[in-house]
């Protein structure tokens, strides 16, 4: 693996080091940490999608962010930093295939290794960034534009592989809210669904309602 292409500016002895680092791969589903959990080390994600959720006293969940090639998890460089633990739970949304470096060297390489240190705090910021725009959207933002975003977000195509408490996680709300919201998306002829999928059939009018969360 070309470490100077996944972290760049890493010092030659600190690269040799991760390249003794074995991958690993995780199948979809797949539950990398959860709550209460102490950080045992930094997770690189090479390929695939992980995403990380909050479960409240309910059970209503809400999806912080995703973590995909080159990015990174607040939670765990907070574990890592500061001692705290997981209060989220990340599981795997593809197969993915991740390295983990341990606690010990990420901390020495923090110490060391200007290049990796920058690496891990500029992502740091740019995730802090990501979950600053989450909690506005939550706080201000409208249900409707919220879900527009997160189909047109998780499409594949004009195809939706989601289910409707899958929608209401990754957009903060509840599942009826989607499911309602859904139904009057149908009615405007903006969608159609069906068991764990919804197909678009208009984009544009999906798009509008998008910006108008932003």
């Amino acid at each position: 693996m070309d470490w100077d292409a996944v972290i760049p500016n890493l010092a030659p002895d600190h690269a040799a080091q991760l390249a003794g680092l074995p991958s690993r791969v995780v199948l979809k589903g797949s539950i990398l940490f959860r709550p209460g959990d102490p950080a045992q080390g930094f997770v690189l994600v090479l390929q695939g999608r992980v995403e990380v959720h909050l479960t409240g006293p309910t059970g209503r969940e809400i999806m912080l962010y995703a973590v995909e090639p080159g990015q990174s998890c607040v939670q765990t460089t907070l574990g890592l930093l500061g001692g705290e633990l997981y209060t989220g739970e990340a599981l795997a949304a593809t197969d993915a295939q991740i390295v983990i470096i341990p606690k010990a060297m990420f901390l020495a390489q923090m110490d060391s290794d200007p290049g990796f240190r920058s690496f891990v705090l500029q992502a740091f910021a740019r995730r802090m960034q990501d979950v600053t725009r989450l909690l506005e959207r939550v706080a201000f933002g409208r249900v409707e534009g919220r879900l527009a975003g997160a189909l047109l977000d998780l499409a594949e195509g004009l195809e939706v592989q989601a289910t409707q408490t899958e929608l209401a996680a990754r957009i903060g709300s509840a599942r009826e809210v989607v499911s309602r919201r859904l139904d009057a998306f149908s009615r405007a002829g903006w969608v159609e669904t069906d068991r764990g999928s919804v197909r678009i059939l208009d984009p544009l009018a999906l798009r509008h309602l998008a910006s108008e969360a932003m």
